[in-house]
């Protein structure tokens, strides 16, 4: 039995991770799922979220905007629209998209055409700034 799967994320511009982890925990579209090694194979939407990882004693945070997951054979493929380390996030720049995106809310209803890219951009905001707010390893 392997102690290990492969991990990999994928978004347009690069190829942000291929690792051997221990485990990994992902929002998908039915609720937050973890893939440990061995796993049944799967594929899964993923929701805006964070996804971490664990590589020995040491959690890794990304902060993802979704995508799709394939788990196959030990190996977990991770394709995203973006995906982001704690380190890389400017958590002052999510800041500020978060609070714009609460004010633009507010004067919205759910019958605007845009309320759902407006809800979906602070959704984005908040998990950034909750991954950026975690201790960066790598």
């Amino acid at each position: 039995m392997a102690e290990k799967i492969t991990l990999r994320v994928v978004t347009p511009t690069r190829l942000l991770l291929d690792e051997e982890v221990g485990e990994v925990t992902a929002a998908g579209a039915l609720g937050e799922f973890t893939v440990l090694p061995n796993h049944i194979s799967f594929l899964t939407i993923l929701e805006i979220g964070e996804m971490s990882y664990r590589q020995g004693p040491d959690r890794h945070h990304l902060a993802l905007s979704g995508g799709y997951a394939e788990v196959l054979d030990n190996v977990m493929t991770v394709l995203a629209n973006t995906a982001e380390y704690a380190d890389e996030i400017d958590v002052e720049r999510a800041r500020m998209a978060k609070e714009r995106a609460e004010r633009t809310i507010e004067e919205m209803s759910r019958d605007d055409e845009e309320f759902y890219s407006v809800e979906a951009a602070l959704r984005r905001a908040t998990v950034r700034l909750q991954v950026g707010g975690k201790e960066a390893k790598r």
